[in-house]
């Protein structure tokens, strides 16, 4: 690139920080890490990085999920961008922000000594550094509002899962309890989950069934006009 053009105009740093969340013990959880550097050393961080001169921000947030998880195919979406002044001690950072929902059996717990990382449930968050704060609260409101129109919730599941999961899921996205006999009839409505033969029996006797979503009826839903609803 030709550097010219602009090289009366100020430059600054950017970086991404990715909000990895994963579903377990029937509560959202979010991956924080001690921050290995000046300023706020030791202090508990989202996973971040800077972008590369060769690559895009999509693709330095792909990176940094993938370095941290182990997984790749990650399913992301952007939060937005931070860009106050001061909101990194050192220099002038702006950060785009990223969160990841990620199945935490596929996670690569050898990750977790590596870069110093912790698993957090997201109702026991400790207090983050700069304004990793505000990037996670905006991260559970875009939640929200897409986990009720659109399946983007399945991210956080196996191949195969529980109604009890399913809804315990969506309770810890939402952060309260939802009517059991309301939710399942919405979900088995749209006719876009498959039952399977087998049976969750760890927690009782006479078992749970396996569910699996069917994104080939659920895509037949949308071309029929109609939409997710929870």
């Amino acid at each position: 690139m030709n550097s010219t053009f602009y090289q009366n105009k100020d430059t600054f740093l950017i970086a991404v920080d990715c909000i990895i969340m994963g579903f377990r013990d029937n509560e959202l959880q979010i991956l924080i890490a001690r921050r290995r550097m000046e300023p706020l050393k030791g202090g508990w961080s989202l996973m971040g990085g800077f972008v590369n001169a060769t690559e895009s921000i999509n693709e330095a947030a792909k990176r940094v999920v993938e370095e941290y998880t182990g997984i790749d195919n990650i399913f992301m979406e952007q939060v937005g961008a931070y860009g106050e002044l001061n909101r990194d001690l050192a220099d002038r950072v702006i950060s785009i922000a990223y969160f990841a929902l990620v199945d935490m059996d596929l996670f690569d717990s050898s990750l977790i000594e590596k870069h110093d990382t912790r698993w957090v449930r997201i109702t026991q968050l400790p207090e983050l550094i700069f304004d990793h704060k505000k990037m996670v609260d905006n991260t559970i409101n875009i939640l929200q509002r897409k986990a009720a129109i659109k399946p983007i919730g399945f991210n956080l599941l196996g191949d195969q899962f529980t109604l009890p999961t399913l809804q315990s899921l969506y309770e810890s996205i939402y952060q309260e309890r939802i009517d059991k006999r309301n939710f399942r009839k919405k979900l088995l409505t749209m006719d876009i989950l498959e039952k399977m033969e087998e049976k969750d029996k760890s927690s009782s006797k006479r078992g749970a069934f396996y569910y699996r979503f069917n994104k080939e009826k659920y895509d037949q839903l949308i071309e029929q006009g109609l939409h997710f609803s929870l």
